[in-house]
C-alpha cells in the first residue's frame, strides 16, 4: 500500500505536513462516502485511492455502496443522460421506484458524522437527516452545465436539503439555496495506473494485444459510453488515416451501474468493420498496468467526449507526458490550455486535423506533453484533492464560513 509520506518526493514535505495538520482538526469525527458502485468509473477509482490515505492521516473515513438492481440502474442511467442534456422519458413509476430503493438503503445504513453522497443515485438518502441530523454533502461528478429541466427539478428538491453541493467545474454551478464548492478531481501519481513503467513492461502489453509500436498509435481509454463518442473517434481516425499511417486503440471497460456499456461496445465493433489497424479492447477493472502502458506507449492520446464531468483520463495522459487531444467540454478545459498543454477539439474533423498535425510534428507534440505534465503536477494530483476535502469537512463545523456562489 502506498504511504502518504511517499508523495513528498513529488509535491514536497511541506504539503504532507499540511495534510496532517488539517486532519488533526477532524479528530473524533467520522466521514462516510456513499456511491453506487465499487468498481468501474472515476468515482470508485478516486474513493479506492483516497480512503486509505485519509486513514493514514488519522481521519476516520469509510466508503459504503448502495444496493440496486437492473431496474434501479436503468432509471439512474436515464438520470445520468438527462443531466448531460440528453432528452429522456422518465415516468412517475420510475421516480417512485428510485425513491423507494433509496429509502430501503437508508433503513439498512449507519451514518457517520459527515455523510458525503456522490452523484444522483443515492441522493434521496438525505431524507434521513430529519431523523438523525449529521452533516451532509452532495458531490456531483457529472457535467451539469445543461441538465434536462424535468430531471433537475426532481433532484433539486433533494440537493437543497444538503449542507453544501460540490461540483468539478465552475460551469456546473446551479442556482441553489445552499453553498456550492468547486473541487476538481485528481489522479494518484503513485497508483499502478499512473506510476512510472519500464520499456519492457510497456512493450509486453503492446505485444500481447498485437499492436505495432513501430508505427504511430492513437489511443482513447474510457468506458464504452456514447457520451465518450467512441464512434466519432473511429470516424476521426478514418479521416486522418487518409493522410498519415496510424493505428487506433479503443480500450476500456464498464461499470456495474451502467447497463448501456455492452450495447455501445457492439456498435464500436461494427463501426471498426474488421479494420486490422483498429484495436477494440475490453479491459477488466484490474487492468491498471495495461492502461498505464497503453497511454505511455501511444503517440497521441484522445478523449473525444461529447459531455464530461471532468475526464480524469486526460489528467492521466498528461501526467505521462503524452500529447493529448480532447473534447472542449466539462472539466477538460481546466486541464488543457489549447495548443500549450494539449489540444481542445470541437468536432470529428477537428480531431482528425490535429491527429495529422501531431503525427507530422513530433517536436511540437513533445512540447505539449511536457507542459501538460507540469500542469497536472501543479493542479490535479491526489494530495491537492485531499487538502480540498479536509478543508471542506472542517468547514462543516464552521458553517458560517461557507460562501454562496
Amino acid at each position: 500500500m502506498t504511504k502518504i509520506e511517499d508523495y513528498a518526493a513529488i509535491v514536497g514535505q511541506g504539503t504532507i505536513d499540511e495534510l496532517f495538520t488539517l486532519a488533526r482538526s477532524l479528530e473524533g469525527k467520522t466521514v462516510q462516502n456513499i456511491n453506487s458502485t465499487a468498481v468501474g468509473g472515476g468515482v470508485a477509482e478516486i474513493l479506492s485511492q483516497m480512503i486509505p490515505l485519509l486513514k493514514q492521516l488519522g481521519v476516520e473515513a469509510r466508503w459504503d455502496v448502495i444496493k440496486g438492481n437492473e431496474k434501479f440502474y436503468s432509471v439512474t442511467k436515464k438520470f445520468h443522460n438527462a443531466l448531460h442534456g440528453v432528452p429522456v422519458k422518465i415516468d412517475d413509476g420510475e421516480l417512485e421506484y428510485f425513491i423507494e430503493m433509496n429509502r430501503r438503503n437508508a433503513a439498512e445504513m449507519e451514518f457517520a458524522d459527515i455523510v458525503y453522497v456522490h452523484d444522483p443515485q443515492p441522493i434521496v438518502l438525505i431524507e434521513k437527516r430529519k431523523e438523525i441530523g449529521r452533516n451532509w454533502l452532495w458531490r456531483c461528478h457529472i457535467d451539469f452545465s445543461k441538465p434536462d429541466a424535468f430531471v433537475w427539478k426532481f433532484l433539486e428538491q433533494y440537493v437543497n436539503q444538503y449542507d453544501a453541493a460540490v461540483f468539478s467545474a465552475p460551469s456546473f454551478a446551479r442556482r441553489l439555496s445552499i453553498p456550492q464548492v468547486l473541487i476538481s478531481p485528481s489522479i494518484d501519481p503513485l497508483s499502478d495506473k499512473n506510476r512510472e513503467l519500464d520499456e519492457a513492461t510497456i512493450n509486453a502489453v503492446f505485444e500481447r494485444f498485437g499492436i505495432d509500436r513501430t508505427r504511430p498509435i492513437v489511443t482513447q481509454i474510457s468506458r464504452f459510453d456514447y457520451l465518450k463518442d467512441p464512434l466519432g473517434v473511429i470516424r476521426a481516425y478514418k479521416i486522418a488515416k487518409k493522410r498519415v499511417d496510424v493505428q487506433l486503440v479503443l480500450a476500456g471497460g464498464g461499470a456495474t451501474d451502467d447497463p448501456e456499456g455492452p450495447i455501445i461496445m457492439e456498435q464500436v465493433r461494427q463501426e471498426a468493420d474488421k479494420d486490422k489497424d483498429i484495436f477494440v479492447l475490453f479491459l477488466p477493472p484490474s487492468s491498471d498496468i495495461e492502461i498505464n502502458a497503453l497511454q505511455r506507449g501511444s503517440t497521441i492520446v484522445l478523449q473525444k467526449s461529447l459531455k464530461e464531468g471532468f475526464g480524469l483520463t486526460v489528467s492521466e495522459a498528461l501526467w505521462k507526458g503524452r500529447p493529448t487531444i480532447a473534447g472542449a467540454v466539462g472539466g477538460i478545459p481546466l486541464q488543457i490550455a489549447h495548443r500549450y498543454s494539449g489540444i481542445l477539439t470541437h468536432s470529428i474533423e477537428g480531431t482528425a486535423h490535429w491527429i495529422k498535425q501531431l503525427v507530422n510534428e513530433p517536436e511540437y507534440a513533445n512540447k505539449l506533453g511536457v507542459h501538460g505534465r507540469e500542469h497536472i503536477r501543479n493542479n490535479f494530483l491526489i494530495t491537492r484533492h485531499i487538502k480540498d476535502y479536509l478543508l471542506l469537512f472542517v468547514s462543516l463545523f464552521h458553517k458560517d464560513d461557507l460562501v454562496y456562489l
